[in-house]
């Protein structure tokens, strides 16, 4: 089943290609048969309404890129694992978000550290690239790629922000309810690794 998906968002990828840069108008209708084929696929694979797949995937022109996840990650004096309760779901992950156009990476982590958990902080160093459909996540329509970074608190007050419902430091070994569409537990074991010096070179996918 995840690997049909992946399937259909690869087609879906070939087809917005081929619509954008294609000229021939028989070589147009078929990348438009093809996008059809393959939203209509990631309808039957996900339950989501085509109305919601056409306006995630069929949106962009051009060349079909993958989309950003980026997290700040921040342990405490006690190597405990900064966390977020995500209003979404009400469940639990490291602050972050996707990349936003204007801000570099490390911008983007310390930003979405501020404002989901209302701390000051300063990125330091990439510590994973990871391809979220390599990963133990559900299905998603986008194809995405996560980034983690560490952080170092120079500022602020532990507070919930807008799109959370909680915010506070857990220990590894006795975590809460994961948001498993952002975190995984084998994601923090690995962010924890390197906390303790365990894991020194970046990982990528």
């Amino acid at each position: 089943m995840k690997r049909l998906l992946e399937i259909a968002k690869q087609l879906q990828a070939i087809s917005q290609s081929g619509l954008y840069y294609s000229e021939n108008d028989y070589d147009l209708d078929r990348y438009k048969q093809i996008e059809d084929l393959s939203v209509e696929m990631i309808e039957l694979l996900t339950n989501n309404s085509i109305e919601k797949i056409k306006l995630v995937l069929c949106n962009d022109d051009g060349y079909k890129t993958p989309k950003v996840d980026v997290r700040g990650v921040i342990f405490d004096e006690k190597d405990r694992i900064l966390m977020v309760k995500e209003k979404i779901d009400e469940k639990w992950s490291i602050p972050g978000g996707w990349s936003d156009i204007g801000y570099s990476p490390k911008k983007v982590a310390e930003k979405e550290v501020f404002e989901e958990a209302g701390l000051v902080v300063e990125a330091q160093k990439l510590l994973a690239v990871l391809d979220k459909s390599y990963h133990k996540h559900p299905s998603d329509i986008n194809h995405v790629y996560k980034m983690f970074i560490s952080c170092k608190v120079v500022g602020g007050e532990l507070k919930k922000g807008m799109e959370t419902l909680d915010v506070g430091y857990f220990d590894i070994n006795d975590l809460p309810e994961l948001s498993i569409t952002r975190i995984t537990k084998e994601q923090i074991d690995m962010l924890y690794k390197f906390h303790k010096g365990i894991y020194t070179e970046t990982i990528c996918d």
